[in-house]
């Protein structure tokens, strides 16, 4: 009994050499999750804000699982403090809860020492996606943020305008989505994810708003957060 006992509480001591090695590891990977989430992502978050998360998600996870793994004991009283933790912030965009994913996955893997399979998947995983990204935004052009807001002193119902304005934007874009759409009484705010050809196409598109809905705001927002006129 007591030698199962020392078996089931007992601890194997941490190379040291080893999880600095992997903690290098993880920061370079850290460090391209960065760039391919702030130069592919199409989140409409600030994506260079969100993107500093990953460091610390990463790392963090390659020193819990160094540290849990050589004790039992440890991996049973970390799933007990688990459970009491709560994250306030949500994930609005199911791509960023993918890019969190992949950096517990990168984090899990150097922490269970299997770096150079983590180092292989993790950058295939990102090239692939890369290499998907490029082709979609050369089949479809620019892709564009078009948020609208409309204030009006008729009776008008607001999903009238709706319908009007899905009217207009499907002849001059390849490809719309609707994202959000806020309604109250007398007004209307939508936000669009649009695919446009070409400027004149935007232009096109502004100037038929404007001489539809004059009392509507429009912006538009590309991909790197840079508003348009």
């Amino acid at each position: 009994m007591p030698q199962e006992l020392s078996l089931t509480t007992g601890s194997a001591p941490l190379d040291l050499t080893l999880l600095l090695l992997n903690l290098a590891v993880g920061v370079f990977l850290a460090l391209v999750l960065r760039y391919h989430f702030r130069h592919f992502g199409s989140t409409l978050s600030n994506r260079e804000e969100f993107a500093q998360v990953f460091p610390f998600v990463l790392l963090t996870t390659v020193l819990i699982i160094t540290v849990v793994k050589s004790s039992l004991a440890l991996s049973l009283g970390l799933v007990g403090a688990l459970s009491i933790v709560r994250f306030r912030t949500p994930i609005k965009e199911p791509e960023e809860l993918a890019y969190l994913f992949i950096a517990i996955a990168m984090g899990l893997g150097l922490g269970a020492n299997q770096t150079i399979p983590t180092v292989v998947a993790g950058l295939s995983i990102l090239g692939v996606m890369a290499l998907i990204g490029s082709f979609r935004k050369d089949a479809g052009g620019k892709n564009i943020y078009l948020s609208i807001d409309w204030h009006s002193d008729a009776d008008e119902h607001p999903d009238r305008y709706l319908e009007r304005l899905n009217e207009i934007i499907v002849k001059h874009v390849i490809n719309s989505d609707l994202r959000r759409y806020d309604v109250r009484q007398q007004s209307l705010e939508a936000t669009y994810f649009i695919d446009i050809a070409s400027s004149d196409n935007l232009s096109a598109l502004t100037d038929e708003l404007r001489r539809t809905f004059p009392s509507s705001g429009i912006t538009f927002l590309d991909q790197n957060q840079l508003p348009s006129v």
